[in-house]
């Protein structure tokens, strides 16, 4: 069982070429997934991306997405702080504590690409990402 903390980056349309430039910068596996490939009806979305993630052999993780037009693009909100992995029980135990008195945006659920996900804004201001792998 395994849990990362990790930076989670946003963009304003412009997601692949950033994750893409730290790709060259760290090297590793960059894997790049677009709301179209899930299903996102709005075609403007169809090619940003939903979800980047760049593993590096050192052990490091960067993840990222395009901002979806709903979602103003200001300072303050540009990174997030991901919590992610298999271990579903500490995730969960993680969310709760983080969630409480906090602004749920996303509560924790499955979603459309299987895992368990929500985020929330703490009291401190802090946004959080949860995210629960499924097991295969």
């Amino acid at each position: 069982m395994t849990v990362r903390l990790n930076p989670y980056l946003h963009f304003k349309g412009n997601a692949r070429e950033a994750m893409e430039h730290y790709h060259r910068v760290f090297g590793g596996t960059l894997n790049l997934s677009t709301f179209g490939e899930f299903g996102a009806p709005d075609e403007q979305l169809a090619d940003k991306i939903m979800h980047g993630q760049l593993e590096t052999d050192g052990g490091l993780t960067l993840m990222g997405s395009d901002l979806p037009p709903n979602m103003e693009h200001s300072q303050g909100n540009t990174v997030s702080v991901s919590l992610s992995g298999d271990d579903a029980e500490t995730l969960r135990g993680y969310w709760e504590k983080l969630s409480d008195g906090a602004t749920v945006e996303t509560p924790l659920e499955k979603q459309m690409w299987g895992d368990e996900f929500g985020s929330c804004v703490d009291r401190f201001g802090v946004h959080w990402l949860v995210d629960i792998a499924q097991q295969a």
